[in-house]
């Protein structure tokens, strides 16, 4: 790794995990924060994963591919947990995971109701911090469910601060806080502040259990032999596994009184579920049973079992605090458990977190980095460990029913697919899966502070048990097959050359990558391009409702949509893998044929687009790219298609498009540079769609883009328009001209119709849980603000444009981009009054003290006020916002 400029204890264990000396990524907070409700733990008939398994069933159902939890950790292979279980008293069942609405009773789809922070987190877990605030009134579970499923996709939603409970600041704040004094030496420390203006009892279950995998009837490897927790003869708990090896979990007293400890099994309780006799006397949801109906029947006297909990019953005075120590660790490792050094080693973690995280982002004023401390904590503490083995999902297990007769979801992956791994996620509870390019995004973040793992993750995706035989990556475990923006190779690119280390990269890497996504641009290729006419039709690519028709499905015109933003991808990922090519090319000649495909191919998908039948699909009239319909229907010819009028991303994404090659590099090439100058030389079709420009003393440099410097400019005066896409915020993703001017299209007597919607989605189009038509997303602001500055590499300050369009003001490329980029900070930047755009109307966030510091980082945000919206834990793509720190803050001060 050798980063520049300082060593700290942090970079060691990053080293020291990279070179596989030490463990030190064995433990982390891999436990998701929900498993119900996924198509992983679905085994219904019909394929209704929110109804098959449910928040009520999960206290007392044991799953089958993970666990979740609240607050907690587990080891990378998902096999031992450890998380927090609460009660206050009035719930009618214990707190042990977070909750939320399923997609049909959210009036926007799935949506969790809780109020948690990630407020730090190292790269090796070595220290972490989380906040989970828990009412003291009843938790208003039915209260949440029936306001929000009255209200309609067009009102806002109702939440879980909207109910009142939190008024009079009747809650308890409870931090976790992790720190690891060896790999398998982990420190917990529980601060429980009761924020009430009275006394008020809370109970607390620290609580550590196996991940069944005994239950099923599967045999092999000691994985799935059931292991045992037990009370340890000298105090706390012994937790041993076949694989795993033996842990103990100890517990420090409170106030004088040792803690209880409670035994039972991590098996389902179908007896409360289904009627029938339970396979054990002991079952998965006898804490609930013991606190709260206060059985002891339920609890095992012999001390033994795969679930265990450490019993802390506490009574707060009004703002009193208290603290809880735990410590788990391998029992090979014992160590003086408790006193002064355990308080050392959080003191010291936490030193060495300051100086990891000031080592790689200097100078930031109190607020940014406050900001980003705590996207980098939720980037980090969004990984999760993820197992699905197709096959066996689709076969079922020995001792359960038979899946006779379910739906085959994912069926063409079966043969291959087997997923066993940590992954950065896009939110544990809204998006417990993977998405493969929201991954993409999370990545690069991620290289500024774990290199290794970013390389890691994005090389994972390209292995043979997750990319088809055919080429095509998994998009998400609803539907593998469904196509994402082909973002990933840009994302190893940009990872390659964010990680070099004095100008080398890791050639390793980016040669391994780059052979496998071969693999996956053919795909493309052959899929997506039906008509061999490098216009593409990549479908659905994960902008949900943007468009006039669900691209998910067959078109209700009949014929195809021939799509810009598909075709844009395509090019974007020619120039990319151009790029890539050039690099390895330098020290292995092999690579030169290849850059002289892409770079060929580029130029003709360039020329498709802006050519085919004329002006491809560029209207000449409105200054725009658009889909274009093909279509037999509505007088349509084959030979005539029919834009769609609909200024959205959709016609931005050209711009992304840009790479700029300097003609030193290709000169050194020999034969791609003679490539490149015949084409200049004898395909002047083609060749206009490149732009040069000579350098004084060099030999000049080649602008690879799609629009032309005329078209860009038109393009770039609705970009920078605030009537159309420029926010306060950012980039909206649809025009604001939608609102008082929507796009309608009939097909009979149906309408399909795109307005401005600058928030949550005001239809039920994809579950009605997002919404690509008007609000500020981040990661396609990021593309464009890199597309800026490339623009500006080649331009320099011979383009300058109107900011905002109509204010007479002319600045540079890179000065737009440095204004956009400020514009998404903003979001998170406190006014005079102490408020952030991303917290709407609710004012807590501003005034009080115990909510002020606290951050969310939204999916994607409002696009007239900058309002968080959408999950709300989404803090892979925007953690983005880190990376915007550091460009605008830090290196434009520098």
């Amino acid at each position: 790794m050798n980063r520049e400029n300082s060593f700290n204890a942090e970079l060691e264990r990053l080293e020291e995990s990279a070179r596989r000396e030490k463990n030190w990524k064995r433990w982390g907070p891999y436990l998701a924060e929900r498993q119900w409700g996924t198509v992983r733990e679905d085994y219904s008939q019909d394929g209704s994963s929110w109804d098959y398994f449910t928040h009520d069933h999960a206290r007392s159902r044991a799953y089958r591919w993970g666990e979740d939890g609240l607050l907690g950790l587990c080891d990378r292979q998902g096999r031992l947990c450890l998380a927090l279980a609460l009660w206050n008293g009035r719930d009618p069942f214990l707190k042990e995971r977070l909750f939320g609405l399923t997609n049909t009773e959210g009036n926007h789809g799935e949506d969790v109701k809780e109020c948690y922070f990630y407020l730090d987190s190292t790269p090796t877990h070595s220290y972490m911090k989380a906040l989970y605030k828990y009412p003291q009134a009843e938790f208003p579970y039915t209260q949440l469910v029936e306001e929000n499923r009255r209200r309609s996709p067009k009102d806002p939603e109702f939440e879980l601060i909207d109910t009142g409970i939190f008024d009079q600041s009747r809650y308890f704040d409870v931090f976790a806080e992790y720190a690891k004094a060896a790999p398998n030496d982990i420190l917990l420390r529980l601060t429980i502040a009761n924020r009430g203006s009275d006394t008020a009892t809370l109970d607390v279950l620290p609580t550590l259990w196996f991940k069944n995998t005994w239950s099923w009837g599967r045999t092999g490897d000691g994985y799935w032999s059931k292991p045992q927790i037990e009370r340890a003869k000298d105090g706390g708990l012994v937790a041993s596994h076949a694989t795993l090896g033996r842990f103990r979990l100890v517990a420090e007293p409170f106030s004088g009184n040792a803690p209880t400890f409670l035994f039972t099994e991590n098996e389902t309780n179908t007896a409360r579920l289904f009627g029938t006799q339970n396979a054990s006397l002991y079952v998965k949801d006898a804490f609930h049973t013991y606190i709260i109906s206060k059985n002891i029947e339920v609890i095992n006297p012999a001390e033994i079992g795969t679930k265990a909990a450490v019993h802390y019953h506490l009574e707060l005075l009004p703002g009193q605090t208290a603290t809880l120590r735990l410590r788990l660790f391998a029992e090979e490792e014992a160590m003086t458990v408790f006193g002064q050094d355990f308080e050392q080693i959080f003191v010291t973690r936490i030193h060495e977190a300051n100086e990891f995280y000031s080592g790689i982002y200097k100078n930031l004023p109190l607020d940014e980095c406050r900001v980003l401390r705590q996207a980098c904590a939720g980037l980090l503490w969004s990984k999760q460990f993820y197992h699905y083995g197709l096959m066996d999902w689709l076969a079922g297990d020995p001792t359960q029913p038979s899946p006779e007769g379910r739906v085959s979801l994912n069926r063409d992956w079966a043969q291959h697919l087997y997923n066993r791994d940590v992954i950065s996620v896009p939110d544990k509870w809204e998006y417990p899966w993977y998405a493969t390019w929201d991954l993409a995004f999370h990545m690069i973040p991620m290289a500024k502070l774990d290199p290794d793992f970013a390389k890691e993750q994005l090389m994972l995706f390209l292995r043979e048990w997750y990319m088809h035989p055919n080429g095509a990556l998994p998009a998400y475990e609803f539907s593998f097959s469904d196509t994402n923006p082909p973002v990933h190779a840009w994302a190893c690119w940009r990872v390659y050359k964010l990680t070099a280390c004095n100008g080398q990269g890791d050639r390793v890497f980016l040669t391994r990558a780059f052979h496998k996504l071969l693999l996956n641009f053919t795909w493309w290729v052959n899929r997506k391009d039906m008509e061999g006419n490098n216009i593409f039709e990549g479908g659905f690519l994960g902008l949900d409702n943007i468009g006039v028709f669900d691209r998910s499905h067959s078109l209700p015109t009949g014929g195809r949509l021939e799509q810009a933003d598909a075709t844009a991808w395509m090019a974007f990922y020619c120039s990319i893998m151009l790029s890539m090519a050039l690099e390895l090319a330098e020290t292995d000649p092999i690579y030169k044929d290849l850059a002289s495909k892409f770079f060929e191919h580029f130029i003709m998908i360039s020329d498709a687009m802006n050519s085919l039948d004329g002006t491809g699909l560029w209207d000449e009239e409105d200054g725009f790219y658009y889909d274009h319909l093909r279509s037999h229907e509505q007088g349509i010819s084959e030979g005539k298609p029919l834009p769609l009028r609909v200024r959205s991303l959709v016609g931005l994404i050209p711009l992304c498009t840009v790479e700029v090659l300097e003609q030193e590099v290709a000169k050194r090439l020999g034969g791609f540079s003679k490539r490149v100058r015949w084409l200049l030389e004898n395909r002047e079709d083609l060749s206009q769609h490149i732009s040069y420009k000579k350098q004084d003393g060099t030999n000049g440099r080649l602008l690879l883009t799609i629009p032309t410097r005329e078209r860009l400019e038109r393009i770039l005066r609705y970009l920078l328009d605030e009537k159309e896409f420029l926010s306060p915020y950012g980039i909206r993703s649809l025009s604001r001209i939608h609102k008082d001017n929507p796009y309608s299209f009939w097909v009979d007597d149906e309408e399909y119709r795109v307005e401005y919607v600058p928030g949550e989605s005001d239809t039920n189009q994809f579950g009605g849980n997002s919404n690509w038509r008007g609000p500020i997303w981040f990661p396609l602001n990021y593309l464009l603000i890199e597309a800026l500055e490339r623009y500006h590499n080649f331009y320099g300050d011979t383009l300058k444009v109107e900011f905002p369009t109509g204010s007479g003001q002319m600045i540079t490329l890179t000065e737009v981009s440095q204004e956009i980029g400020l514009r998404l900070v903003k979001l998170f930047m406190p006014d005079e009054a102490g408020r952030c755009p991303w917290q709407g109307d609710d004012r807590r966030y501003a005034l009080d003290p115990h909510w002020r510091k606290l951050t969310l980082f939204h999916e994607y945000f409002h696009g007239d006020t900058g309002r968080g919206v959408g999950a709300s834990h989404q803090t892979g793509w925007t953690a983005l916002v880190a990376v915007l720190l550091q460009k605008f803050y830090i290196e434009r001060k520098s």
